[in-house]
C-alpha cells in the first residue's frame, strides 16, 4: 500500500463571508479596516448574490457574498463545532498603538489591549457579529525565517521548561538560537571543519522556520 501524499498548502488563498447588503461591507472591510475594494462581480454559483474582494494588506483577498434583501445582524455569530471563531488581522506596532483610540472614536466596543505574551491582540465584532482580532508581534523574525519559525522555536524552549505559555523570554531565546544557527562569524569556528571542496557545497544548516533561513552573502566566510 503507498504512502499517502500530502495536498501541501502554501498559504491562505481568500476567506469568503456572508455578508448582508453590499454597502454595509464597504462601510466595514474598507472604511473601518482599510482594506481596499478592489473588484466586484456575481457570484458564480448563485446569481442572486453579488461577491466583493478586499485586499487585507498582504495581497490576498477577503470575499463577501452580498445581497440587498438581507438585513444585517449584529449577534454573535455561532461558535459551535466547525464554526469560524474569529479572523486575526495584521496591525503594525505604530497602528496598534492607535487601535483603542480609533475604534473608541467610531463608538465600537471592544475588549481593550489583551496580553498574550508574543503578540498584542484587540477584539471587537464586525455588524454581522463575527469577532475580529486586530493582532501585532511582539517581535521581528531573524533574516531569511519567519514568524511561524520563531514561534515553533519559543514553543520548543517553553514546553523544555515547564512553562505555561509563550513569553517574551521564550521568543527572545528563539531569535537568539535561530540566529545563531543561521548566521555564521569570522570570530566564531565552524562547529564541524570541511574540506574547502564540501565547504563551497554544503547548504546552509536547517532551521525550524520552514525555510533555508539562507544569510546575506556577506555573513558568509571567504573561501581559502
Amino acid at each position: 500500500e503507498g504512502l499517502m501524499r500530502k495536498l501541501q498548502s502554501q498559504g491562505v488563498h481568500h476567506i469568503t463571508i456572508v455578508g448582508a447588503d453590499r454597502q454595509t461591507s464597504i462601510d466595514f472591510w474598507e472604511g473601518v479596516l482599510g482594506m481596499p475594494f478592489v473588484f466586484e462581480q456575481p457570484n458564480l454559483d448563485n446569481e442572486s448574490e453579488s461577491h466583493l474582494y478586499f485586499d487585507p494588506g498582504d495581497g490576498r483577498l477577503i470575499t463577501i457574498f452580498t445581497n440587498e434583501d438581507r438585513e444585517g445582524d449584529p449577534e454573535r455569530t455561532p461558535t459551535d463545532p466547525g464554526c469560524v471563531h474569529h479572523i486575526a488581522f495584521s496591525l503594525s506596532q505604530a497602528m496598534f498603538a492607535q487601535a483603542v483610540e480609533r475604534l473608541d472614536e467610531r463608538g465600537i466596543r471592544h475588549s481593550g489591549v489583551k496580553d498574550r505574551g508574543f503578540m498584542d491582540s484587540i477584539y471587537f465584532t464586525d455588524p454581522l457579529g463575527l469577532l475580529i482580532e486586530l493582532a501585532s508581534y511582539r517581535f521581528e523574525p531573524p533574516h531569511g525565517c519567519t514568524h511561524a519559525g520563531v514561534l515553533l522555536e519559543a514553543h520548543l524552549l517553553r514546553v523544555q521548561r515547564g512553562d505555561h505559555h509563550i513569553d517574551r523570554i521564550h521568543v527572545a531565546d528563539a531569535i537568539e538560537a535561530l540566529a545563531a544557527r543561521t548566521t555564521r562569524s569570522l570570530s566564531a569556528p565552524d562547529p564541524a571543519p570541511r574540506s574547502r571542496s564540501s565547504r563551497a557545497r554544503a547548504p546552509w544548516p536547517p532551521c525550524e522556520c520552514g525555510t533555508s533561513c539562507s544569510p546575506p552573502p556577506s555573513k558568509l566566510l571567504p573561501s581559502r
